[in-house]
């Protein structure tokens, strides 16, 4: 069975990709980071997905000491969903400097040394989010690198990154979620976290967007229209 390594954060889009991947025929390998944030309760959620899956998963801690983000440093605020239109051609203070190319880094690695054929990252690339690292053009520079920094890219059987969420919005990706019966209610989005999602940050603001729009009800939100 060919085999992959999947991103897993615990969120929504991850955890869609890895029922994706599942879904395609792949043994899923999850790598599961711990690198400091804000709160842990996507690491909670991403062992269990893991496991609802029957997937083999590897936890790795990391430290990023010089912290930058608003998803690192407590001191500073996480924004609000209710400034979305005065910033949103900005970077968001949730930018974690070069988070993907950390992360992508580690499953390349880890991907060549377990012989896996691909690597799936659940990256998208809607307007709101304002994250360099998650652009188509991130990706094709990224796979360059892989091709040529790597054995198996030198021996021409590169590892391929798969970002097969790139283009869709969230209703688009809870619809496929859904689709492959992603068990949502394991999933976490919220910025904060506390025992329910906060309904005020950008990431909360956009989830219940997205399931408003597919007309389905998030089970981790009671009531919300």
């Amino acid at each position: 069975m060919k085999k992959a390594v999947v991103l897993l954060s615990g969120g929504l889009d991850s955890a869609t990709t890895l029922y994706l991947a599942k879904s395609q025929g792949y043994q899923c390998f999850c790598l599961i980071f711990d690198y400091k944030q804000r709160h842990n309760k996507e690491v909670g959620c991403a062992k269990k997905i893991a496991k609802q899956t029957n997937c083999n998963s590897r936890l790795l801690k990391i430290n990023l000491p010089w912290l930058g983000s608003s998803l690192l440093d407590k001191n500073l605020a996480i924004p609000q969903s209710t400034n979305l239109k005065n910033r949103i051609h900005a970077i968001p203070s949730t930018y974690v400097p070069a988070r993907n190319i950390i992360f992508l880094s580690f499953a390349l690695s880890y991907a060549e040394s377990i012989g896996a054929e691909s690597i799936f990252i659940g990256a998208h690339a809607q307007d709101y989010s304002g994250y360099p690292d998650c652009r188509p053009e991130f990706y094709q520079a990224f796979k360059k690198m892989a091709l040529c920094g790597t054995k198996r890219g030198v021996i021409k059987k590169p590892i391929e990154i798969k970002t097969p969420l790139i283009y869709k919005n969230k209703a688009q990706i809870i619809k496929l979620g859904a689709r492959l019966r992603v068990p949502f209610e394991l999933t976490w989005s919220c910025y904060q976290g506390a025992k329910k999602p906060c309904q005020e940050c950008d990431s909360c603001h956009f989830r219940a967007k997205g399931f408003k729009e597919v007309g389905l009800k998030d089970a981790l939100i009671s009531g919300v229209e």
